[in-house]
């Protein structure tokens, strides 16, 4: 998006993920601004928007001069501000552009089907909800600075801060502002060791090896932390199953493994590295108690924490039963 040029008078960003809608809006701007550079940018908020403000907004100065109107959250619009734009887009715009931010659901639905029949620049800004996704964030993070980080330090980097994308930016910005040369997982570790070591992902890797001391040492210190059981439910939960979805997906590389499961390679490497030992019958056992750990931890059960230890011992028990026999 560096030529203005390029860019019609309308513009749609739509997709609930904040951040990828926030850098698109800048580029917009920024792009725009090359080709207009005295435009006066107007900010309208769906949820504090006053009747026939963008109507006014739209309309041609008497001085002359161009307008970039942006509309946020139009996704929780009042019915007013969706029929004035409505109203707007039936008609070509005069020396100005919109630029409309939805972050999804059927809100202003008409607006958006008005916009992409006008022949609006639609940007997407889709959630990033799996570890696929944020890793590939990450990657192309360090791309865009012309930077290495290695599939392990992206592990590392999820672990610490994945779970908000706004947190993941900006860690992947200190590391790129604050070191030099390849970004691997001991860097990593130097700028955010106690979000590390309190992660729920270190207690589920040390559990499903079987080192019950160190799981319920990295445990422990996650509680005193703070952090809540919940979480650390969910993370066993989740690694386990991916143990087990690929200790039954067979052989093949990584690669194609990644495509069929839905993972990234470094997932798949790490849960074949840690599906050594198991067999089918003690990895449901171990998802089990898991599963019975996620009820106590949700109001089921009196000490949440307690919970949570019995099935990382359980797990470890698991690990160390001899394999069964058919």
């Amino acid at each position: 998006m560096n030529e203005s040029s390029a860019l019609p008078q309308l513009v749609l960003i739509t997709g609930p993920e904040r951040v990828l809608a926030q850098r698109a809006l800048s580029h917009v701007l920024e792009a725009l601004g090359s080709s207009h550079p005295d435009a006066e940018v107007i900010r309208l908020d769906a949820l504090e928007y006053e009747p026939g403000r963008l109507t006014m907004d739209l309309s041609p100065s008497l001085f002359g001069g161009h307008r970039v109107v942006v509309v946020r959250d139009l996704d929780e619009a009042t019915d007013p501000l969706v029929d004035e734009l409505s109203d707007v887009l039936k008609h070509p715009l005069d020396d100005a552009h919109l630029v409309v931010l939805h972050q999804g659901g059927n809100r202003a639905k008409r607006v958006l089907e008005a916009m992409k029949k006008a022949k609006a620049h639609v940007i997407e800004a889709p959630a990033m909800k799996s570890d696929r996704d944020k890793s590939a964030f990450i990657t192309n993070e360090f791309r865009i600075a012309r930077r290495k980080i290695t599939p392990e330090a992206v592990r590392a980097l999820l672990e610490a801060a994945g779970k908000d994308t706004s947190e993941l930016a900006a860690a992947c910005k200190q590391l790129v502002d604050d070191t030099t040369g390849v970004v691997d997982e001991n860097v990593v570790a130097t700028y955010h060791s106690g979000k590390v070591e309190a992660t729920g992902f270190r207690v589920a890797d040390a559990a499903i090896a079987g080192n019950a001391p160190e799981a319920l040492r990295l445990l422990r210190h996650a509680f005193a932390s703070g952090l809540d059981p919940v979480p650390v439910v969910a993370v066993l939960a989740s690694q386990l199953r991916q143990v087990a979805k690929v200790a039954t997906a067979g052989g093949g590389r990584s690669a194609e493994l990644a495509k069929q499961l839905g993972m990234p390679p470094w997932q798949i490497d790490r849960a074949r590295g840690a599906s050594r030992g198991w067999d089918g019958v003690r990895l449901g056992r171990a998802i089990q108690t898991v599963a019975a750990a996620d009820f106590a931890v949700k109001g089921g059960g009196r000490d949440p924490q307690y919970a949570v230890e019995h099935a990382v011992l359980e797990i470890c028990k698991q690990r160390h039963a001899p394999p069964e026999r058919g």
